[in-house]
């Protein structure tokens, strides 16, 4: 270990030590204050954010900067993802501030399993061995299977809680087992030398059950179909704040961790296992906005959506091409700050320990908030896909990436399923603004509020000026050019 290896872990080492002061906040003599308790957690992640600033400009270019025996790398997309990642988790802590003030439960222990669910995701953006990837996502999973369950005294809380354990503790050892696989076959758990050893294989059955085992691990984590079973129960049941995290972080730290295994690891076996990721992102995206049309809890409606999103995202990591990594990283942006202004706009509608969870609790809305009834609109036409949003963007790179790589029946497939996703997306519009509904008092505090307006310029400007966006991404995109392969076209 060299004092090289630690300035490249110091948003790391800052955020554990951090979290771990979070935790033990309550008996240092500080009392149960959720206001002492944000502001605490929001200092931590301007510190973090600014180390990682900091630490992107000793990257010199796109060469990737590589510590802890080529274990973890310092590159544009880790850098990318884990500046995501804490913005992210900044909105999701301004989101739990009103809550946690009215809740009996601690602000501290909240926070600290928030700080160490991040330091696991920022592991997963920098990992380039599969250990290292596999101990950060298993750091942000166990620290979200109690956040899924913090209520304590509610019923579907702890069900929630018990279910993603449960699943989630088998999608874990399916994953290690394909891990194990890999490395039986070639040698090594390191990405690139794994992308080397495969390059000499012809096929290997062996190796193929392996990268089959360690896909559906990472498709329970992105709650693709039919790995999606925890995903509605968990969404509903979990805090309104947490259900935020979980649609939007944990699912871009996933995203992150499939296009960096499958890019820089897998590309050689495309092939073998394309066609099979295929058939998981057509049934995702039918089987998501299908299902999420029968639904009256809007809780329940996001989490079959985001279902469905999880079938997009999957079409950009097939394509194994420059606008397939494009596509992944754009969408993953525009997606979260779309969903989290949906879950901001949905606590308006606060109604004790729980949000507004049904439609009919948005019926209305337009007469008592005009401006906030407008933002959930275009929060729901970005994720609908529709200009001028930044969902757009996202979409038109996820499938034209598809075509190229020869996959249009599943570029129709996701065209067709994004028109049916408004029929339902617009059911919460028509409720808005088309209903009478009834006179109840909207909870528009200044945290919401913030965190709505952050989420609306965001998904308006990205969609009418994306070229910020589109220069950035291609920038961050070439780390693709590390595995010194142009064999799928990746530049």
């Amino acid at each position: 270990m060299t004092w090289n290896d630690v300035v490249y872990l110091l948003p790391e080492i800052i955020l554990t030590i951090g979290a771990s002061l979070l935790l033990i906040a309550p008996v240092s003599g500080f009392r149960e204050d959720a206001k002492t308790a944000k502001w605490s957690m929001i200092a931590l992640l301007a510190i973090t954010f600014v180390s990682v600033i900091v630490c992107s400009h000793m990257v010199e270019g796109i060469t990737p900067t590589r510590g802890f025996g080529s274990m973890f790398t310092l590159d544009p997309f880790s850098i990318f993802f884990k500046l995501l990642f804490i913005a992210a988790l900044a909105m999701v802590t301004l989101l739990s501030d009103d809550f946690l003030s009215e809740s009996r439960y601690s602000p501290w222990e909240y926070y600290s399993l928030l700080a160490f669910a991040l330091v696991g995701m920022l592991f997963m953006a920098s990992g380039i061995s599969l250990v290292t990837i596999y101990i950060g996502l298993e750091l942000m999973s166990l620290s979200s299977y109690i956040l899924a369950g913090y209520f304590k005294n509610e019923r579907k809380s702890t069900e929630a809680a018990m279910k993603y354990f449960v699943l989630g503790a088998v999608s874990s050892g399916i994953l290690l087992y394909g891990i194990s696989l890999v490395y039986g076959v070639c040698g090594s758990l390191n990405l690139m030398s794994i992308d080397r050893a495969m390059s000499t294989l012809v096929t290997n059955d062996a190796l193929m059950v392996g990268i089959m085992l360690l896909g559906a691990g990472l498709c329970f984590k992105i709650a693709a179909a039919p790995f999606h079973v925890w995903t509605p129960d968990v969404y509903e049941g979990a805090p309104t704040p947490i259900t935020a995290f979980l649609s939007t972080a944990s699912k871009a730290a996933a995203f992150a961790i499939f296009a960096r295994v499958f890019y820089t690891g897998f590309s050689h076996f495309q092939l073998d296992w394309s066609n099979v990721l295929a058939v998981i992102a057509a049934l995702s995206m039918i089987l998501g906005n299908l299902a999420a049309i029968t639904q009256d809890n809007i809780k329940r409606m996001l989490a079959y959506s985001s279902i469905s999103h999880a079938g997009y995202a999957l079409m950009g990591i097939i394509a194994l091409n420059a606008m397939g990594i494009r596509g992944v990283l754009v969408y993953t942006l525009v997606y979260v700050f779309a969903t989290l202004g949906i879950w901001a706009t949905i606590l308006m509608m606060r109604r004790h320990e729980y949000a507004g969870e049904r439609i009919d609790d948005f019926e209305g809305l337009h007469r008592r908030s005009p401006f906030w009834a407008f933002a959930m609109v275009i929060f729901l036409l970005s994720l609908g896909g529709i200009p001028p949003t930044a969902g757009f963007i996202g979409k038109y790179f996820l499938f034209y990436s598809a075509m190229q790589a020869g996959f249009g029946k599943l570029a129709v497939i996701a065209v067709l399923m994004s028109a049916v996703s408004m029929f339902y997306y617009l059911r919460v519009v028509v409720a808005m603004y088309l209903k009478e509904g009834r006179e109840a008092e909207v909870a528009i505090t200044p945290a919401l509020r913030l965190v709505a307006a952050v989420c609306l310029v965001v998904t308006l400007f990205l969609g009418i000026l994306p070229t910020p966006l589109i220069n950035e991404v291609e920038r961050t995109a070439a780390w693709t050019a590390e595995r010194g392969t142009a064999a799928h076209g990746v530049r």
